[in-house]
């Protein structure tokens, strides 16, 4: 598969596979086409040549069974800065036909160290906070795969290690995860493939 930018190439063809338990980190330098890679795989993006298989189908042929198993996380927020911390994952959860309870939000949230915060106003709380409320997602989501672009942004040391305990989960379940981030990715009991797109 390979992905162009106004008819120029991002990068060389990229052929890699995932099976359950296992994650793929994208690395490359600013600029390379990380996030359009993400996006193409996620099915938001056209790929220039070649094709995203799901189960062995295309993404275009399997596209329901193919989305309600992603959880696509992107790097910005896209948090309502007027909405409560419990509206906004509502909405969010809406998007993907899940509908979530208190109990569940409230579970997610502190999992994330944001006990007590569900009906607190997102323009509130810190750009680490907002980041956390994001990635709570992933403890609501019933999703095989994840697909997080720069998921520990403006995560402190221990928002790291939950996020880092989280996806390492996730793949013991049987889930799968593909990243991109400027950092190392130590995960216990898993060595995620590396895809350098500046190789």
């Amino acid at each position: 598969m390979s992905c162009s930018r106004t008819g120029k190439p991002l990068f060389g063809a990229v052929d890699v596979s995932l099976e359950s338990g296992q994650c793929l980190h994208i690395t490359g330098a600013n600029g390379v086409g990380k996030t359009s890679l993400m996006r193409t795989i996620c099915g938001l993006m056209p790929a220039e040549s070649g094709d995203i298989l799901w189960s062995g189908a295309s993404i275009q042929q399997a596209r329901d069974e193919f989305h309600q198993n992603l959880c696509y996380l992107g790097h910005q927020n896209a948090l309502q800065e007027a909405a409560t911390v419990q509206d906004n994952l509502r909405f969010l959860g809406s998007l993907k036909g899940l509908a979530f309870d208190d109990a569940d939000i409230q579970l997610a949230l502190t999992q994330f160290g944001l006990s007590g915060s569900a009906k607190r106003l997102v323009r509130h709380l810190s750009q680490g906070q907002k980041r956390r409320v994001v990635l709570s997602q992933l403890v609501l989501s019933q999703a095989a795969l994840w697909v997080l672009d720069e998921a520990f942004v403006s995560l402190d040391e221990a928002g790291q290690g939950i996020l880092t305990a989280l996806i390492t989960t996730h793949l013991r379940r049987g889930g799968m995860a593909v990243l991109t981030s400027h950092q190392a990715i130590v995960l216990d009991d898993v060595v995620p493939q590396i895809l350098d797109l500046s190789a």
